[in-house]
């Protein structure tokens, strides 16, 4: 048990720790203090990197939504069903880098997105979609959902198996439709699920997305598609190994995705005291 404790919190621990210093990865560790904190706050795009991380926030809705769309009609087992549930789980299957240089062919100015719409007489919407910010963080918006739905249909289906099919029986006896089904039936009988999926989907968006920003825009241009995650990555791999800035950078993410939990939490809470 003291072992299992160890390893789970020695490295949050020495992160802390390592973010008042100056810690280069090997000898040097000078104890700094707030200096790492201050620099961050005041002469680092953080802000442009917060700003950004939470525009990516904006797929988790997107993820759910499509996501409880998918798994509903796999649950009532529509047309095709068999076919796509073996199809929604592969894209996260595939290396998330092998994913992101996809997107980066797609989306290129000479790519086939521009070359559909151009064919279609859309030139004004063939842009280079990279090249700008809001564009960009649209694409990686566009390819964090479609490499997410199949993780969240997964999840929502495996919370809606707890469902009995004589619920959904009875509802569609009483004439509800789909829509019907989804929101009044199925939605308030897996809340916890969908609490969970947001969670996790939201840790997810904050930390786990550097290959496909490596991949797609190389947090270019300058730092409009940077995040958080991304900064604490290339900082590491910066010269000079300024570990000591990218442990604080580490750390003041960690406080965010807590913050962002709790609150979640306290709202669905809520949520479930009003019904």
């Amino acid at each position: 048990m003291f072992f299992l404790i160890f390893i789970r919190f020695y490295p949050m621990i020495m992160a802390i720790y390592r973010s008042f210093t100056n810690w280069n990865g090997l000898y040097r560790s000078d104890w700094v203090a707030l200096a790492n904190y201050i620099e961050i706050f005041t002469n680092s795009p953080f802000w442009k990197l917060l700003r950004n991380s939470l525009v990516l926030l904006l797929s988790v809705p997107l993820q759910l939504f499509i996501g409880l769309f998918v798994a509903v009609l796999l649950y009532e087992e529509v047309r095709g069903w068999r076919f796509f549930r073996s199809i929604i789980y592969l894209p996260q299957i595939i290396a998330a880098i092998t994913i992101g240089y996809l997107f980066r062919v797609a989306f290129s100015l000479g790519g086939p997105i521009n070359v559909v719409l151009r064919d279609l007489g859309l030139n004004f919407l063939a842009v280079e979609w990279l090249g700008n910010t809001g564009t960009a963080l649209f694409v990686l918006v566009f390819c964090l959902t479609w490499f997410s739905i199949g993780w969240m249909a997964i999840v929502i289906l495996g919370g809606m198996s707890k469902i009995s099919p004589e619920v959904f029986e009875a509802a569609k006896m009483d004439g509800a439709n789909y829509w019907q089904r989804t929101f009044y039936v199925v939605i308030p009988m897996i809340s916890r699920t969908i609490e969970y999926a947001i969670i996790m989907s939201m840790v997810w968006t904050l930390t786990s997305i550097f290959a496909f920003i490596y991949a797609i825009t190389a947090g270019g241009p300058g730092y409009e598609t940077s995040t958080i995650d991304y900064m604490i990555y290339t900082k590491f791999y910066q010269p000079g190994r300024p570990y000591g800035f990218a442990s604080a950078l580490a750390v003041i993410l960690l406080i965010i995705i807590f913050s962002i939990t709790v609150v979640e939490m306290r709202i669905t809470n809520k949520a479930s005291e009003w019904e």
